[in-house]
């Protein structure tokens, strides 16, 4: 059995999340796909799967096969592309993350004006509000918003957003606008948990750091139905300001208290340094840099 073959139909698996949709993916059949995986585990000595009749998991064993998996595919491609003297033609895929929404408005975006220009390219995105490990996840690229910890990742800063707490001017109208920080206890809140997941608010500004404990009357874990709830006029919330760049340029919403904004958040593109940057990589890496550095620009 050919353990590289075996290895890319277990990353197949890993990442359709089941060996039917592996199999339609690769075009063999299911009995193929479960063939080959029980194989590796065989010569591996380890159970890299949980199967049900549902749901296919990673074990722990697993998910450092699969990281490594991944990383000995991706220098095997680069290897023959090498030999070959193919590098002015990227081939093989790049895999990307980012936060939910940053991801959906920006990176996506950038990400399919790649593709038009490089046809041997594939790429795969990962748009989660959470921190992803990209050696253990096996990601290649990573657009990370606020500071960075310190790690052997090369990072290219790209611009900076910031908080922005905003309400509706029809919400204001009837309610008033805060004049500091206090004033929010008064207000209907509505909270993004991803962004805030503590009940709290926290505020710096010239005249010092605040900190306002609340209960929002609404909360959702998705910063855009935030977005339309307050355009609606629910309430106050407090977002990012890439998230509402155009209702606060067009005037359906209101910034409030920008005196107490805080520091702005940087925006990095993170990645592999070194040999672990494959030359399609590298150049994705270029695409988003300057296609984010003029998004992030831009009044």
């Amino acid at each position: 059995m050919d353990q590289l073959e075996s290895m890319r139909v277990f990353v197949a698996v890993a990442d359709a999340g089941g060996f039917a949709r592996a199999a339609r993916q690769l075009r063999v059949s299911p009995a193929a796909v479960t063939r080959m995986v029980a194989g590796l585990e065989a010569g591996i000595g380890a159970r890299l799967l949980h199967r049900t009749t549902r749901v296919v998991r990673l074990t722990e064993a697993g998910e450092g096969f699969l990281a490594d998996a991944r990383r000995i595919l991706m220098e095997l491609e680069d290897a023959a592309a090498a030999a070959a003297g193919s590098h002015g033609d990227l081939r093989g895929g790049v895999s990307v993350t980012a936060s939910e929404m940053f991801g959906r408005m920006h990176v996506a975006p950038l990400a399919l004006a790649f593709l038009a220009r490089h046809a041997g390219v594939t790429v795969r995105t990962l748009f989660v509000d959470r921190r992803v490990d990209l050696v253990d996840e096996g990601i290649d690229v990573a657009v990370r918003i606020g500071p960075l910890p310190d790690s052997a990742l090369a990072a290219v800063r790209v611009g900076e957003v910031r908080r922005v707490v905003c309400a509706a001017p029809a919400y204001l109208a009837h309610r008033g606008a805060p004049t500091g920080p206090a004033d929010l206890a008064a207000h209907d809140v509505i909270a993004v948990s991803s962004l805030t997941p503590a009940r709290e608010w926290t505020f710096a500004g010239a005249a010092g750091a605040a900190r306002v404990a609340l209960a929002p009357r609404f909360t959702t874990n998705a910063p855009d139905v935030a977005i339309a709830a307050v355009v609606a006029g629910h309430g106050v919330s407090l977002l990012i300001s890439y998230m509402v760049r155009r209702e606060l340029h067009g005037g359906a919403l209101v910034e409030l208290l920008p005196a107490w904004a805080g520091p702005p958040l940087p925006v990095h593109v993170v990645h592999h340094a070194g040999r672990r940057a494959s030359a399609r990589v590298r150049a994705f890496v270029e695409h988003a840099v300057v296609t984010l550095r003029a998004v992030l620009d831009a009044p």
